[in-house]
């Protein structure tokens, strides 16, 4: 038995911090929506009691570092599952680059098997499950549009954006969430996005107004760290973007785009400045 699953991935299109929580995550507000780039997972039951991970890339951990084999313990484990899983990930995403590719493929590893071995594990429970292995994990789950409070695993569920194009474009260095997490003062931030004015951008249908909306506070950290990151921004915007943004912490910029017509004149532009660009749509 075999069963396929798609893993796209997710852009913030505004990211605050409000404060550091007691248990050491970081209070935040996004409202994360996805786009039609997708890792592709094959998952083929095995007779044997054991997980293996494969891929056609040689850049990402296949044992317990990656995170679909994490979400395949941890659904074995906490089902009693004692059959085994051969995982095929079909790579499309950027490795660190703030667009939750690892994520995607855990949230995609959790939905697959519950079919896969027939569990009837209902969405909110397989959501609770992706909280144990990452903050993006539950969005990934269901997908869509929605605002993520909390660490980011609490979410509500909001229509879609304006369909548009999404140019992104990863430069050649990685970011350390982590570290960025780190370096923020979120008492010294100079301006807060506004989620609630994000949400009524997109609820009143406006392109415009979702593009003037766009915000994202670990902007300040990550672009003093990596200016190139700041150049790329500035190159999409010249080029004609209607609006960009850094995705998470780092180091992916996308930019809006609302006109067909523009896109390969940015597409072609980026990729003086970076190898990694992908034109695509909102997944809506």
């Amino acid at each position: 038995m075999k069963t396929y699953e798609k893993a796209p991935a997710k852009i913030n299109l505004m990211l605050d911090v409000l404060h550091k929580r007691p248990d050491g995550y970081h209070e935040v507000e996004m409202v994360m929506t996805m786009v039609d780039l997708a890792d592709r997972l094959e998952m083929v039951e095995l007779p044997r009691d054991t997980i293996i991970i494969s891929s056609q890339v040689g850049y990402i951990p296949l044992d317990e570092k990656n995170l679909a084999f994490q979400a395949a313990r941890l659904i074995k484990d906490r089902y009693d599952v004692k059959r085994g899983v051969h995982i095929h990930l079909d790579k499309k995403i950027p490795v660190a680059a703030g667009l939750a590719g690892g994520s995607s493929d855990a949230a995609a590893t959790l939905r697959g098997l519950n079919r896969l071995w027939g569990l009837n594990i209902p969405m909110i429970e397989l959501q609770e499950l992706g909280a144990e292995l990452g903050s993006d994990v539950p969005f990934c789950v269901t997908g869509g549009t929605a605002l993520a409070t909390g660490r980011g695993e609490v979410l509500h569920s909001i229509c879609n954006p304006p369909q548009c194009w999404v140019v992104l474009a990863k430069p050649p260095i990685n970011v350390s969430t982590q570290e960025v997490y780190t370096r923020l003062r979120s008492d010294q931030i100079s301006k807060h996005p506004s989620a609630a004015d994000m949400i009524a951008a997109i609820q009143s249908g406006s392109f415009q107004e979702v593009c003037e909306q766009l915000g994202n506070v670990l902007e300040d950290v990550t672009l003093k760290l990596h200016p190139e990151v700041q150049q790329l921004k500035e190159a999409m915007m010249r080029l004609g973007a209607d609006g960009t943004l850094m995705s998470g912490s780092g180091p992916t910029v996308f930019g809006l785009v609302s006109k067909e017509s523009k896109v390969p004149r940015i597409y072609n532009g980026l990729r003086g400045f970076c190898r990694e660009v992908y034109a695509v749509r909102l997944l809506t």
